[in-house]
């Protein structure tokens, strides 16, 4: 074989898969309405777009340090003062090529091999391949409770950590569940993590998406020592609707930081010129345009539950962030159609995508089997169409 035993290890993304599959129905022809894309609808704002042409009209074009340009670190760290009480200085940011190029580069700067890094499920689908591209063990931590939004407690934690153990993975507001930790559950995690000294993955890349009232907390706020021991990973795909733009950051202790930016010097060198500046338009400019997307997901994520809940077989929980649902679906699971058993979430997934036209998300992809993942981040029309597609389609299960 003359792929690498780290290569084959590596599971393709089932998110992106699903979502490719959907398009390449689409530009065939057929009537699929797409439920796996975890990116916004919406086009990014045109103040953003300007800041973009400018730099490309002044031959900002250039290679860049490789750790992002000073301006765009420096209009981070008031990002992070201003909205999450946290201080850092230019020299412990990081500018990669989006929030997973951060994610790797902390992943694989701080693991050697055999390490573990503790995940609580469900989680978003690249932490697992992630560790285990940089040689790390993933410790899943399942059957975490769907009352409590299947958020980590300092109970289970403390149970998961081996003398192996070399960092956790949070992620507030999360995906898929759209949980949102509160500040006294992130204080009883933070004394576990001080207390065995390892190092905590903030992925906070929903954070200006949520809902009913709720406050994002960065677990690096609490105090120094958890600060300490923190990588704070975010960017501006997910608030902004850049995702093509491919801009995300990192903050830390200057030591790791320093040494993932000397990993990325390696792979990527910069992040584009030009997305950079869109970027810091993006950061230091009106935030309007934020408040008028959430208000939107905020009227979707109403409905889409409000009619989830109402088909037999299917219960979803409120999520208070991002902009996805995870029903639990299994009940449905176990059912039949045309006398062909639907064992599974992936069985109903491809059920829904070959009977209904639907492209959603098995909750397997995020180490959750019974459930699935349906984004709002889809117009109106389409939300309520496919969700009559939906019921349509469960209605012709037979058990």
């Amino acid at each position: 074989m003359i792929i690498s035993k780290r290569a084959r290890a590596i599971s393709p993304s089932m998110t992106l898969a699903i979502d490719a599959k959907a398009k390449q129905m689409q530009a065939e022809g057929i009537d699929v309405i797409g439920f796996g894309a975890g990116e916004p609808d919406f086009d990014t704002p045109d103040f953003i777009k300007q800041a973009a042409i400018k730099a490309i009209n002044e031959g900002f074009t250039k290679y860049t340090p490789a750790s992002g340009t000073l301006e765009l670190k420096k209009a981070v760290c008031q990002k992070l003062k201003q909205d999450n009480d946290l201080n850092y200085d230019a020299s412990q940011i990081l500018i990669s090529c989006g929030a997973k190029h951060s994610l790797f580069n902390a992943i694989f700067t701080l693991c050697d091999d055999g390490e573990e890094v503790i995940i609580p499920a469900p989680y978003w689908v690249s932490y697992e391949e992630l560790v285990k591209m940089a040689g790390a063990t993933p410790v899943i931590l399942n059957n975490l409770p769907e009352e409590n939004g299947f958020k980590l407690t300092a109970q289970r934690l403390r149970e998961a950590i081996t003398p192996k153990t070399k960092m956790i993975i949070l992620n507030s507001p999360c995906n898929p569940t759209g949980a949102v930790y509160e500040k006294q559950e992130l204080e009883e995690l933070a004394e576990v993590i001080v207390k065995h000294k390892i190092f905590v993955i903030s992925d906070e890349i929903y954070e200006k998406i949520i809902y009913d009232g709720k406050k994002h907390y960065s677990i690096a706020a609490l105090h120094p020592e958890i600060a300490d021991l923190t990588i704070v990973i975010n960017g501006v795909s997910k608030s902004y609707a850049m995702t093509g733009w491919r801009i995300g950051y990192a903050a830390g202790p200057k030591e790791v930081i320093e040494a993932m930016s000397n990993v990325q010097s390696h792979a990527t060198s910069n992040p584009t010129s030009i997305a950079q500046k869109a970027a810091l338009a993006a950061i230091s400019g009106p935030q309007n345009c934020i408040t008028e997307m959430v208000a939107a997901f905020d009227r979707r994520r109403k409905y889409i539950i409000e009619r989830l809940n109402s088909i037999e077989g299917i219960s979803c929980p409120m999520p208070h962030g991002a902009f996805y649902v995870f029903p639990n679906v299994s009940e449905l699971c176990g059912k039949s159609f045309n006398g062909k058993p639907i064992t599974d979430s992936f069985a109903l997934t491809e059920f829904l995508l070959n009977e209904a036209r639907i492209a959603v998300v098995p909750g397997d992809a995020f180490g959750a089997p019974g459930y699935l993942r349906l984004s709002y981040a889809a117009s109106d029309q389409n939300i309520k169409n496919g969700l009559d597609r939906i019921e349509e389609a469960v209605a012709k299960l037979k058990s």
